[in-house]
């Protein structure tokens, strides 16, 4: 029934003809069945299969409801990347000065201005349609946690990973495209887990391609070099897999300089201390004078501080240092890092919400973790897509902006180095 609603839902929608929106349901109708066909390879019993449909087919419903809103950032940015590389004509166009996101993004656009359909569905399904991945990186994390072949818990974050608020919200209705590096993140982390250390590093590469987000996870591998599970021969698999993935480009005429130098130029982008994001600098009243380029270097320092402390871990536990422990390593980076760092956005602790959910389902000790980067992240949403702020704290004659948001982050962050610091008390113990 959730699928008939789906593709209900999609005849309704507002934008195009009837047949680009059944275009839409009929896309929705096959992520479900992509959803069950990765659950069947992942062995899952058909009886198990009948249950998940409806989860499946319920997100996509929800997911097509929201199709239809056009945030700003879709109206000032994506619309416009996707006039240009359409009247530029498709491919021939990434040679051109398009938006700041690296070519891999840049090939998507040029694909879908093929498409007759409107790019704004175009952007959205393909956010969706890696939700679904991203959900089957889930299963595969929490599997290789819990250990147990036939726990349904991998089966609980596969389903529950669909409706993690952020989730839904990132990519059905701002159109933006976190999902992308973060699901291929997620397998990254599970493959590196299963031990399987070139695959994890090829969807590493592939999604350090998409967001410069996903090094705030990279000294994740770091980590298991320095304990013996990576090994350094290994690594070189992340450079050769992202210079592949600029080679199209370049066939393309696109400087190699304007390849390499994308991230540069997002790092200097923005000048504030916190684009709406639950970070430390949320803690500063809001009509203070700073000195922002002091407290800029002040938060990369903490950062970095708490990059090399878990490259400390790596050493120390050498020899116990196994997964549960690898992924509290993981959950303190992707937590502790964008914490720290200057110019956030909301989105950036995406890694921490989808992290956080896979921790708790594989150990329900982590729930509340999960529930305060997730109930963060989602009011830190709130800010920008209501354009309004919440919970204005008074104090010593000054505002605090977003200061539960952050104290709840902040919390979470002292709880996963509590979990951290608990599990390498345990393993000196044994």
């Amino acid at each position: 029934m959730s699928i008939i609603g789906a593709f209900i839902a999609a005849l309704q929608l507002h934008q195009g003809t009837m047949g680009q929106r059944m275009f839409v349901g009929v896309f929705l109708a096959l992520l479900v069945g992509l959803g069950l066909l990765l659950l069947y390879l992942e062995q899952v019993k058909i009886r198990d299969l009948c249950y998940l449909a409806l989860p499946l087919a319920l997100a996509m419903l929800v997911r097509c409801l929201l199709m239809d809103h056009q945030s700003d950032d879709y109206l000032t940015f994506l619309s416009q990347w996707y006039e240009v590389i359409r009247e530029g004509g498709g491919f021939a166009a990434i040679s051109q000065p398009v938006g700041n996101y690296n070519v891999p993004y840049l090939y998507f656009i040029a694909l879908i201005s093929y498409l007759n359909v409107p790019n704004l569905y175009l952007y959205k399904l393909f956010s969706v349609f890696l939700d679904v991945i991203l959900a089957w990186g889930g299963l595969r994390v929490v599997r290789v946690l819990v250990g147990e072949k036939r726990s349904l818990s991998p089966l609980v974050a596969f389903s529950v990973l669909l409706f993690v608020p952020t989730v839904v919200l990132n990519g059905s209705y701002w159109a933006q495209c976190d999902v992308i590096y973060g699901a291929l993140v997620v397998h990254a982390v599970a493959s590196l887990l299963e031990g399987r250390n070139k695959w994890s590093l090829v969807w590493l590469a592939l999604a350090f391609s998409f967001k410069l987000q996903t090094v705030f996870i990279m000294p994740l591998w770091g980590v298991l070099w320095l304990a013996g599970r990576v090994k350094f021969r290994e690594l070189f698999v992340f450079p050769g897999v992202y210079a592949l993935t600029a080679v199209p480009a370049l066939l393309l005429g696109k400087p190699l300089g304007d390849i390499l130098g994308v991230y540069l130029g997002q790092m200097g982008e923005y000048d504030r201390l916190t684009l709406n994001a639950p970070t430390v600098y949320q803690f500063l009243p809001q009509n203070g004078v700073y000195d922002q380029s002091f407290l800029s270097q002040l938060g990369i320092i903490a950062a970095m501080i708490v990059a090399f402390a878990m490259l400390f871990v790596g050493v120390w536990k050498r020899k116990q240092l196994d997964n549960q422990m690898a992924m509290a390593v993981a959950m303190v980076l992707v937590v502790g890092i964008p914490f720290f760092l200057p110019h956030m956005h909301e989105r950036y602790f995406y890694l921490a919400d989808v992290l956080a959910v896979c921790w708790a389902v594989a150990n329900v000790r982590r729930i509340p973790v999960a529930v305060l980067v997730c109930g963060s992240s989602l009011a830190s949403y709130s800010v920008y897509l209501r354009l309004k702020y919440n919970y204005i704290l008074y104090i010593a004659g000054d505002y605090l902006v977003m200061f539960w948001e952050t104290a709840a982050m902040a919390a979470a962050l002292a709880l996963c180095l509590y979990h951290l610091v608990t599990l390498c008390r345990r393993g000196e113990k044994q």
